[in-house]
């Protein structure tokens, strides 16, 4: 599994809404400025599916990340499995009103796993600034 983290300066709360919200989603969901995330939806609970659909901003290239939820512990804990069967697990941490975020995932098998780690340490990154701003 590759391993990404970042700490929120906000409650748990405000951090949860901001990354489990469709409405917050397509603020933060990609790893670059010339990336967007026209589509969100998300139904958070077991069995429940998200969908993210990321696309450059140019309008070359977009692709839909998607998955279902197999475990959901509010403010605590997120797993789900991608349609390819990785498997991804985000943990939410609060502390002294920090919140860590912590994301686990299974590598795919195209892209060098430094490559993927990078993305989606920036994607995180962008959570950060995203929900810090507002």
């Amino acid at each position: 599994m590759i391993t990404v983290k970042t700490t929120v300066n906000a409650t748990i709360e405000k951090v949860w809404d901001c990354f489990t919200q469709a409405s917050h989603i397509v603020n933060w969901y990609f790893a670059s400025p010339d990336w967007h995330a026209p589509l969100a939806e998300n139904d958070l609970k077991v069995g429940g599916k998200f969908k993210t659909n990321m696309a450059a901003k140019d309008g070359s290239f977009a692709f839909d990340f998607e998955g279902i939820y197999s475990n959901v512990e509010k403010h605590r804990y997120i797993a789900y499995g991608l349609g390819d069967g990785r498997k991804v697990e985000i943990r939410f941490e609060e502390n002294n009103h920090q919140t860590e975020v912590t994301e686990s995932f299974d590598p795919e098998t195209l892209n060098p796993e430094e490559m993927q780690k990078a993305g989606w340490q920036a994607i995180l990154d962008n959570f950060k600034k995203y929900t810090e701003s507002i």
